[in-house]
């Protein structure tokens, strides 16, 4: 991934040390780590911190493609994961903080399912995808690209650390979602490589990255929110459970977009990204809240919580991302950062 622009003292020092541009590399180190722990206590609220989540945005980067300059062997450097650490602490506390997990149901299957399905029904605030039917102008569609690029350039990844880490009927079911995510195989089926298309289509830049810059805070924290639970073996359930919740809250938002990008007149090339989650998605919710939710609690009911805490986690920061965006454009604005969008 193409180095992105800092965002403040913390992100400048972690890029520049990355990039091997500091005089001293372990003087810098230390330096980072005091930063980063100035930075949290002062920080109002993580969730919307540029500074701290393009920090951690960029070293969990370095689990993924990487960033143009790192050598390979910053990914498992002790003195960075710290660093990393101290933010995850910070922006776990608080991601719970803002999370609701109800009453919990039993340790089965069905009872699992049908919570996530209560969950994900229930009306968490307000709908960009009606809005993207129904009003959207072509820029507002453009931004919601922009947005979206952010996780879909790379949709299936955060989630597939979290395969090693199951058994059994989840490991499976888990699997199955996955393989579709990959196009079972074939690169031009890849859901990534049709959001790519889908860029193009509107003129966009499909480079993975090229768009971070533009993206505000929150939503790198609802990327962050993935890296933190696949990442991590104690939040494997967290993680099952967030891609639940995405899975059952996929194939009518999607069937809408795709409307609202055919009300300007946009074909197949832009529109089969969403054309295509609304058939696989409306099958993989039913996997994904049965057999690998469900199946993972019958399996371990002490992940239960967990489970569902990653699921309420999921909805709750995209709620917030939703608001930042839709208020963004109800009062006129853009809902990006006063950065050049690439085309």
């Amino acid at each position: 991934m193409k180095q992105p622009s800092p965002r403040g003292e913390l992100s400048a020092l972690v890029l520049s040390v990355l990039a091997g541009t500091v005089e001293s590399g372990q003087a810098a180190l230390a330096r980072l780590d005091v930063l980063a722990a100035d930075a949290v206590s002062r920080t109002p609220d993580i969730l919307q911190d540029d500074d701290l989540q393009l920090s951690l945005f960029c070293l969990y980067e370095l689990h993924y493609s990487g960033i143009d300059g790192a050598g390979g062997d910053w990914e498992w450097d002790p003195d960075l994961l710290r660093v990393r650490h101290r933010l995850e602490v910070a922006f776990e506390g608080r991601v719970r903080d803002v999370t609701v997990v109800g009453a919990l149901p039993e340790p089965t299957s069905e009872a699992v399912c049908a919570e996530l399905f209560r969950m994900t029904g229930e009306d968490g605030g307000p709908s960009m995808s009606r809005f993207a039917a129904r009003t959207a102008t072509q820029d507002q569609l453009r931004e919601f690209l922009v947005h979206k690029s952010i996780s879909q350039l790379r949709e299936a990844d955060p989630h597939t650390f979290a395969i090693p880490r199951l058994s059994g009927r989840s490991k499976a079911a888990l699997v199955e979602i996955q393989a579709d995510e990959y196009g079972n195989g074939l690169l031009s089926r890849m859901h990534s490589e049709l959001f790519a298309r889908s860029m193009r289509g509107v003129g966009l830049d499909d480079t993975y990255g090229a768009h971070l810059d533009a993206v505000p805070a929150i939503t790198l924290a609802s990327n962050n929110l993935m890296s933190l639970f696949g990442l991590r073996r104690r939040l494997r359930g967290a993680s099952v459970g967030h891609l639940a919740a995405y899975e059952m809250t996929s194939s009518q938002p999607n069937r809408l977009y795709a409307r609202g990008f055919k009300r300007h007149g946009y074909g197949a090339d832009v529109t089969e990204y969403f054309d295509e989650h609304v058939e696989a998605d409306a099958v993989h919710e039913q996997v994904a809240g049965r057999d690998m939710a469900g199946g993972l609690v019958e399996s371990d009911p002490r992940l239960l919580e967990d489970v569902l805490f990653g699921a309420a986690a999921g909805l709750a920061i995209d709620t917030l991302m939703t608001v930042h965006i839709m208020d963004a454009w109800e009062a006129g604005r853009s809902s990006l950062r006063p950065v050049a969008v690439a085309a």
